[in-house]
């Protein structure tokens, strides 16, 4: 008979093994639009791209079907991670997983077109105009483009998921509004290091379009935090008067 253990890491490589399966399915059907897709991405870009190597539009063209591919397989992963997690939430915990669940897809998706609708369009457009301005002509590889657009639109992807998290972790009692107001300063300069880091080049000005819309979020986590978190415990514990009373034992959760 298998230990608990071993039933659960069995249980995580299944749920892993769907996971990745759906991703390289979506991949291969994502990748017939590959071309599409790019033309899509090079909107703000007058000119065409082009490429240096014999493999990098392949690659290019692998990369931005790679995230069409995780987008496209949302509802997969996030099945998958709540049947997962299913057997460890009460009853009424089960009923907010699943709306939990689409929210969370929503913001992700919500991110990739705010990145894509209006941070993008300002990035390339800065970046172009100062190039011309100076009479250089822009021709960008394409494989360069792609990377610059597919890093940008994951890391504002997950950027929209702050606000969810901080209001996830209110409500479990982890945190509250008040200490997210303290320390909104120290806040604010983890997000423009974390900005500095992940953004695909190291200017100030793609630095700032990704940190403002972050200290946003962060602030909408904070109301989301205040709403929905917690209310403070008083201190008092009720314990049941009769002692025929069943009690739960600790760590035990009662159902």
């Amino acid at each position: 008979m298998l230990n608990p253990l071993a039933v659960h890491i069995r249980t995580v490589k299944r749920r892993l093994i769907i996971i990745g399966a759906t991703i390289c399915a979506s991949l291969v059907l994502t990748f017939t639009f590959s071309a599409d897709m790019i033309a899509w991405l090079n909107r703000p870009f007058p000119n065409q791209l082009v490429f240096y190597g014999p493999t990098e539009a392949l690659f290019a063209s692998i990369k931005v079907s790679f995230l069409a591919a995780i987008v496209l397989s949302l509802p997969v992963i996030f099945y998958q991670c709540w049947k997962f997690i299913e057997p460890a939430l009460l009853r009424t915990e089960q009923r907010w997983a699943i709306p939990l669940f689409f929210l969370a897809g929503g913001l992700f998706a919500l991110g990739l077109v705010f990145c894509n609708l209006v941070i993008l369009p300002l990035v390339i457009d800065f970046f172009v105009s100062f190039g011309m301005d100076r009479d250089i002509t822009p021709q960008l590889s394409i494989g360069t483009y792609i990377d610059f657009n597919v890093k940008f639109l994951l890391v504002f992807g997950c950027a929209f998921e702050l606000p969810l998290a901080m209001t996830l972790l209110a409500r479990a009692g982890v945190v509250s509004a008040a200490v997210l107001a303290k320390y909104r300063k120290h806040a604010i300069l983890a997000t423009l290091i974390v900005s500095a880091i992940v953004t695909p080049d190291a200017t100030l000005f793609t630095m700032l379009l990704m940190a403002v819309p972050m200290m946003v979020l962060y602030e909408v986590g904070i109301l989301g935090a205040r709403l929905f978190g917690r209310l403070p415990d008083d201190g008092n514990v009720d314990l049941p008067m009769d002692p025929d009373l069943p009690m739960g034992t600790a760590g035990t959760r009662v159902r």
